[in-house]
């Protein structure tokens, strides 16, 4: 597999292992929002341990950048939030269900239009099937 690959699978364990360890930390501490705001912090000294690693000049082309490529944050912190509030209660195998279809669904949308810059790639009959038989696999993991 190369690295690409491997470290696309990383992050995909990892999203589950994420709301899991949050929604617990938000239990214990009797707010979803104060565990947010702590993984949030630990993100951001990564990110920013990371961004001096590699080379702080970057950052200043982001004044540059279109301002709609910031909503990219409110993303994530929406993901956050509603995984921390919402898997305590409804399970984190079913949160993070309804999350991968959501994924492939907008995934799907973003390729065949080109969106935010992505490469074009064509809603075809093939890959329409193909998402439909990775949304039944994701679902029928989820039948008890």
């Amino acid at each position: 597999m190369p690295i690409h690959a491997l470290t696309m699978l990383a992050a995909g364990i990892g999203i589950p292992v994420l709301a899991a360890l949050n929604a617990a930390l938000g239990v214990r501490m009797g707010s979803p929002a104060a565990a947010a705001t702590i993984l949030f912090m630990v993100a951001l000294g990564a990110t920013v341990l990371t961004l001096l690693v590699t080379g702080p000049g970057a950052l200043a082309k982001a004044a540059g950048a279109p301002k709609h490529l910031f909503l990219a944050g409110f993303f994530v912190a929406f993901y956050v939030l509603s995984i921390t509030y919402i898997a305590p209660t409804f399970g984190i195998g079913n949160a993070v269900f309804l999350v991968l279809l959501g994924q492939l669904i907008s995934a799907a949308a973003i390729d065949h239009f080109g969106l935010f810059t992505a490469q074009v790639s064509p809603l075809t009959l093939t890959r329409s099937l193909g998402i439909g038989v990775m949304a039944l696999g994701v679902w029928i993991t989820q039948q008890a």
